[in-house]
């Protein structure tokens, strides 16, 4: 089986790695996402385990094209009646790179036809469209002369843990809040602060990581719904995930924030996710804490003019911001992620890596700053 598992930008080799380790095959990276190989039930094991990619899209065709009816025809002659039933409600989804076709809306009408007639020619109804909560989703990508579907087999999209009912007004993705913890190298026992820590989406993930908890084992997925879902082989799956599950308990995950509607919203996440005693959480202003810990990882997803102020109160906030980890967190590595580019003018400290990174469409950058133990000496940009 070939699949292909799309992820937040700039963290496609992490997600590579992730594959790998899950078993996958000829995993290659492109940008936005994995192709990689492998059994069909991989497609289990990655959906519940994966804490990068944002769905598992199974492929389905991969040909060269001219024309719509070209499109229609392929879509036409796979054999969907054997993948779900025509009771399923469907969706097609479409992304296209220098398709030189006049309107994708128009392909993606054809596509949806095909897959009705199919299904008309073979049982006399068709399935419905959905295009809020479909069953199955059907995903097309077009390139100049070649075009490749997939079937959907994760359903809301990946990042949707299950756990994460209450957000601030900027919430950060799991899977990119995932990303960036592994890109700053934190590990399970290392000491983390997050001190803008809004809903708690980073806190949830490293307590997560550390526990050993399936990202995916509080919710369910579209594979379940097709036909070949094989309901015994998906049950050992969890039962073995669950089985590695590591006894809550206190870890030193530490986390605040200034507003208090945000941490309420922090501490009921943590507790919709059954984790609420790993993370001490307290209301407090960022410029005014101490580290938790002589050494760990500070990360943070910082305001940038949306969230928090105008830019005139952020250009107050960042050399602050600054003077306080130069003070205060000596021993510490401290990951910044902003879409403010400007930032690190006004830290006034030394940036020792930028990695660009997308939260959606939003172009960010992960800045790192590594603090020296006992210097207070600034840094040059």
């Amino acid at each position: 089986m070939h699949f292909f598992s799309p992820c937040p930008r700039g963290l496609e080799k992490i997600l590579a790695g992730e594959l790998v380790m899950l078993g996958a095959a000829e995993v290659r990276s492109t940008d936005g996402g994995v192709h990689f190989s492998g059994e069909w039930l991989l497609s289990y094991r990655v959906n519940l385990h994966s804490r990068i990619a944002s769905r598992v899209l199974w492929r389905v065709a991969s040909t060269q094209y001219h024309s719509e009816q070209d499109i229609y025809d392929t879509a036409f002659a796979l054999p969907w009646g054997d993948w779900f039933d025509v009771s399923r409600t469907i969706r097609v989804n479409m992304a296209a790179i220098k398709c030189p076709l006049k309107s994708l809306d128009f392909v993606t009408l054809r596509i949806k036809d095909a897959v009705c007639d199919k299904f008309r020619k073979l049982c006399g109804e068709r399935p419905s469209v959905d295009t809020h909560a479909p069953d199955i989703r059907i995903h097309a990508f077009l390139e100049y002369n070649h075009m490749m579907l997939y079937v959907d087999t994760s359903g809301d999209a990946l990042f949707k843990r299950g756990v994460r009912q209450y957000t601030n007004i900027a919430p950060l993705r799991e899977n990119l809040a995932a990303g960036i913890l592994l890109l700053a190298g934190w590990q399970p026992g290392m000491p983390l602060l997050d001190p803008m820590c809004g809903s708690g989406t980073f806190l949830i993930e490293a307590a997560q990581m550390s526990l050993n908890i399936a990202p995916g084992i509080g919710r369910n997925f579209a594979f379940e719904k097709l036909k070949n879902f094989d309901a015994d082989a998906w049950q050992n799956i969890r039962a073995e995930a669950q089985s590695a599950q590591l006894p809550v308990t206190e870890l030193p995950i530490f986390g605040s924030d200034l507003y208090g509607d945000e941490l309420k919203a922090a501490h009921l996440n943590l507790e919709n996710a059954g984790i609420r005693e790993t993370v001490d959480l307290k209301q407090a202003n960022v410029l005014e804490i101490s580290a938790p810990a002589d050494h760990g990882v500070l990360v943070a997803n910082l305001p940038y003019g949306e969230r928090m102020g105008e830019l005139a109160e952020l250009e107050i906030l960042y050399p602050q911001l600054g003077d306080l980890l130069k003070k205060k967190f000596g021993g510490w590595n401290a990951y910044l992620f902003t879409a403010d580019l400007r930032m690190p003018k006004f830290m006034r400290l030394s940036v020792s890596r930028r990695t660009p990174l997308f939260n959606g469409a939003i172009e960010c950058r992960l800045f790192e700053y590594k603090m020296v133990a006992g210097s207070n000496r600034p840094g040059l940009n």
